[in-house]
């Protein structure tokens, strides 16, 4: 049973997700206290955060941050303001998801769904490092490290990198990393996509990797191989 920690200060909203998730097997945990929101994460250990992004005390780009500073835990996001800000800014704190109210519930479900399939099927792979342009791909730790250092990616970052490593030095359109990412593509916006990419580039330049994620113009993207580098 998958444990989530839904973080809505709207007790009526708060009540029929959980009583409908409930109904789906998980177990839905809250906060009464929205000053204690880290408090409450810690000693509830959940596998996926639902966060509302207006609360009481601090907002929950605030949350996003504290909650990503101390575990790479799926996020997904929920809004009641028509801002295309918020998503993106969401999917820069770290999000993997973000989900417009009102909404339907097969539109959550389905993304739950999905997050928690594609976070904790990692598991269950032989394969666990890869290697890339010089650098290994750890996926159990969610790691890239190189001589220069190592960074930490998101889930959906590491999926990403995943799916092009996997066809290194060739072009994976966005329709394929979309469907592969959120299953149905019709549950996310092609702006989500870019941002994590982003994301997940601007990390990578940090270990100077960056530049072998290339953008392929009106088709996809491609993790370019050094010449020198190995298979794992």
């Amino acid at each position: 049973m998958f444990k989530i920690l839904l973080i809505e200060d709207d007790t009526t909203l708060f009540q029929e997700i959980k009583d409908r998730l409930t109904g789906w097997s998980y177990d839905v945990h809250g906060i009464s206290d929205f000053s204690q929101v880290m408090q409450e994460f810690t000693r509830t250990k959940p596998d996926l955060v639902i966060i509302d992004i207006q609360l009481p005390k601090f907002d929950g780009f605030h949350w996003c941050r504290m909650i990503r500073s101390h575990s790479n835990i799926p996020i997904l996001f929920l809004s009641s303001r028509d801002h295309p800000t918020d998503m993106v800014m969401s999917m820069q704190l770290g999000a993997d998801d973000f989900i417009q109210k009102p909404f339907h519930f097969d539109v959550l479900i389905a993304k739950i769904q999905a997050i928690l399939r594609r976070v904790y099927n990692y598991n269950t792979e032989k394969v666990v490092l890869k290697t890339w342009s010089g650098a290994t791909v750890d996926y159990e730790k969610n790691t890239v490290s190189n001589q220069i250092g190592t960074v930490e990616l998101t889930k959906n970052e590491l999926f990403i990198l995943k799916l092009l490593v996997e066809q290194k030095n060739k072009i994976v359109t966005r329709e394929e990393l979309i469907k592969s990412l959120w299953d149905d593509e019709r549950f996310v916006s092609d702006n989500t996509l870019t941002v994590n990419v982003n994301r997940l580039r601007k990390k990578l330049d940090s270990i100077g990797l960056g530049q072998y994620i290339e953008t392929k113009v009106g088709q996809g993207y491609m993790a370019r191989e050094e010449i020198d580098s190995y298979d794992t």
